[in-house]
């Protein structure tokens, strides 16, 4: 992602003082409470400031623009999400418990989007905008190499350009499903999760390009 980037969607300042580090966090605590509300498009800075109980020069002070506060709650759900697969993949120990993980990743995916309409909310408002998207792009490729890890560890004849390609497929598309899923009605949305993990399953082993 260019510097340019960055600056447009990143945090004007960090905050080191406890006041300034609470300030923030009212800030997108409030944020994730009208995204879950309203989406992404629809939150206004100067809503956003009132619902916050700060001045909108405190909301501007850290934040250059929309964008660079739904990167903020973005970047807390990644690490979260991030941390949580690594920690279940730290414990495979042949490919089709990897397996096992990655499918049972897309159950609780589902469920806690179900459960927080914040995260879908702003994980939807990430394919808005340009370099929203390279983040999600970015956070897909994390996981892939968390799975790519873990499979290279139990298994390294897998290990191959194709593999990692797939991986990284996968991976990406995981997210796509799970969120075609959260908007639709909840057994349609189990039937499209089920048919997700048959395709894993059969596909993720099938022969690669020589």
């Amino acid at each position: 992602m260019k510097v340019g980037s960055l600056d447009r969607i990143g945090l004007r300042r960090k905050p080191k003082q406890e006041r300034s580090i609470q300030r923030l966090d009212l800030i997108l605590a409030a944020a994730a409470a009208i995204i879950a509300e309203k989406g992404v498009s629809a939150m206004r800075m100067t809503e956003l400031a009132v619902a916050a109980k700060v001045p909108i020069g405190s909301v501007y002070q850290y934040f250059p623009e929309k964008a660079a506060i739904v990167k903020a709650l973005f970047d807390r759900h990644a690490l979260t999400i991030q941390t949580r697969i690594a920690d279940a993949f730290a414990s495979v120990h042949s490919v089709d418990h990897a397996l096992d993980v990655l499918t049972a990743t897309i159950d609780w995916h589902y469920d806690d989007y179900r459960r927080d309409a914040a995260y879908l909310g702003i994980w939807m408002g990430t394919e808005t905008d340009h370099d929203l998207l390279r983040l999600n792009i970015e956070h897909s490729k994390r996981i892939a190499d968390i799975f790519q890890d873990a499979v290279r560890r139990v298994a390294p004849e897998l290990s191959t350009a194709d593999m990692q390609a797939r991986t990284y497929l996968f991976s990406h598309l995981l997210g796509a499903s799970i969120r075609l899923a959260v908007v639709s009605e909840d057994s349609l949305a189990r039937r499209i999760l089920d048919e997700w993990k048959r395709v894993i399953r059969t596909a993720f082993l099938s022969p690669v390009a020589a």
